[in-house]
């Protein structure tokens, strides 16, 4: 059972998440927060796995909230994924919740079949890269930020089959995408990316993908 905690300053938008949520047999909300500071306190008590939560809000936004969740300054040993709700600007507070440890992203207004699909991707372990948000965003984001030349070192330490797999990975590519690109099972492809994420000291596939941006190995506007 997936246990999820809403964080949102608007009821409405809490009330119509948890609907959608409670609706699946796999999936329990543990609470909700109008604010970020209550999302961290309820999130340290109640445990949840997955923490939806809003960009922003009053007294702490999601970003802050995100960081005290994730960050160094976090002893908590229990560590949520979270799953931010954003109307998409593209604003900074989207592009330094990539660095705050962010595993996803999802518009407020997708499909309630989207927002299952994404609590459950973040849930397993995964991040979320819809295409729809994560491309522009994280393009917009590594042009802001100079190369890392370490990273690029770091990239000799792959195999040639993990570079490329880390190279889909970046264009967004599920696991099931990066199979059928390079004609392998979809468990090798999961072995491939658990080792990238280990030789890289990843904590998920975000910020696998930053690192594909910033390294170089995938420059903006390229395709897959």
């Amino acid at each position: 059972m997936i246990r999820a905690l809403i964080v949102d300053d608007q009821s409405m938008i809490r009330m119509g998440i948890r609907a959608i949520l409670e609706s699946q047999d796999d999936v329990t909300v543990v609470g909700e927060a109008e604010n970020g500071q209550l999302g961290v306190e309820r999130s340290r008590r109640l445990r949840p796995d997955v923490v939806l939560m809003d960009v922003r809000m009053p007294v702490l936004d999601g970003l802050a909230a995100t960081r005290a969740l994730l960050g160094p300054q976090s002893t908590e040993g229990h560590t949520p994924r979270v799953l931010m709700l954003t109307t998409f600007d593209l604003d900074d507070y989207i592009y330094a919740a990539l660095e705050a440890g962010a595993s996803g992203f999802i518009l407020k207004d997708s499909e309630p079949d989207d927002l299952i699909r994404a609590v459950r991707v973040v849930a397993g372990g995964e991040a979320l890269l819809a295409p729809s948000i994560t491309r522009r965003l994280i393009e917009n984001f590594v042009e802001t930020r100079p190369r890392q030349l370490t990273g690029a070192t770091a990239l000799n330490g792959l195999t040639a089959r993990e570079r490329e797999v880390l190279r889909l990975m970046a264009f967004g590519k599920s696991n099931g995408e990066i199979a059928a690109a390079l004609y392998i099972s979809e468990q090798t492809t999961k072995t491939h990316v658990s080792r990238i994420l280990q030789k890289l000291d990843l904590r998920d596939r975000v910020q696998a993908v930053v690192f594909g941006y910033e390294t170089g190995l995938v420059t903006p506007g390229s395709q897959s």
